[in-house]
């Protein structure tokens, strides 16, 4: 059968598993990558204090670093980043300090915070922090 292939046909075909197996090496490398630089962090702050966490796992969700560095900004002027900051004034709870936000998980908090962003500002955290700067809030 291997006779009646032509050579590019046959050359496709073989290297089919090889791609396969080059992006299983790529997402390994990315996901030890990923898990040295938590596990670093992690010993390097022998503190109970996981910001540095949760801003490293929300730069990874927003990518560009310019829309991360309002996200920070952002987040840091309405929680500090903390997962259990409440609102006096309203219902808004968590890191994006979103109304009625039951989520304790701070990760699930962040992705929600990110959403929000998503579709209220089509995913610009800039516009977001901008409003926080006219409003008092976004």
């Amino acid at each position: 059968m291997k006779r009646c292939l032509t050579r590019v046909l046959r050359s496709s075909r073989l290297s089919e598993p090889q791609l396969r197996i080059a992006r299983l090496r790529h997402f390994t490398i990315w996901a030890a990558l990923f898990v040295i630089t938590i596990s670093s962090i992690g010993e390097a702050k022998a503190v109970n204090n996981n910001t540095d966490l949760y801003k490293l796992y929300a730069h990874i969700q927003v990518v560009s670093n310019k829309q991360y560095l309002c996200l920070d900004k952002l987040w840091t002027l309405e929680s500090q980043w903390s997962p259990v900051s409440r609102n006096a004034k309203s219902s808004a709870y968590g890191i994006p300090q979103l109304l009625n936000l039951k989520e304790i998980n701070p990760y699930k908090q962040i992705d929600a915070g990110i959403k929000y962003i998503l579709h209220r500002y089509d995913g610009d955290a800039c516009k977001a922090l901008a409003v926080h700067k006219r409003k008092g809030h976004y």
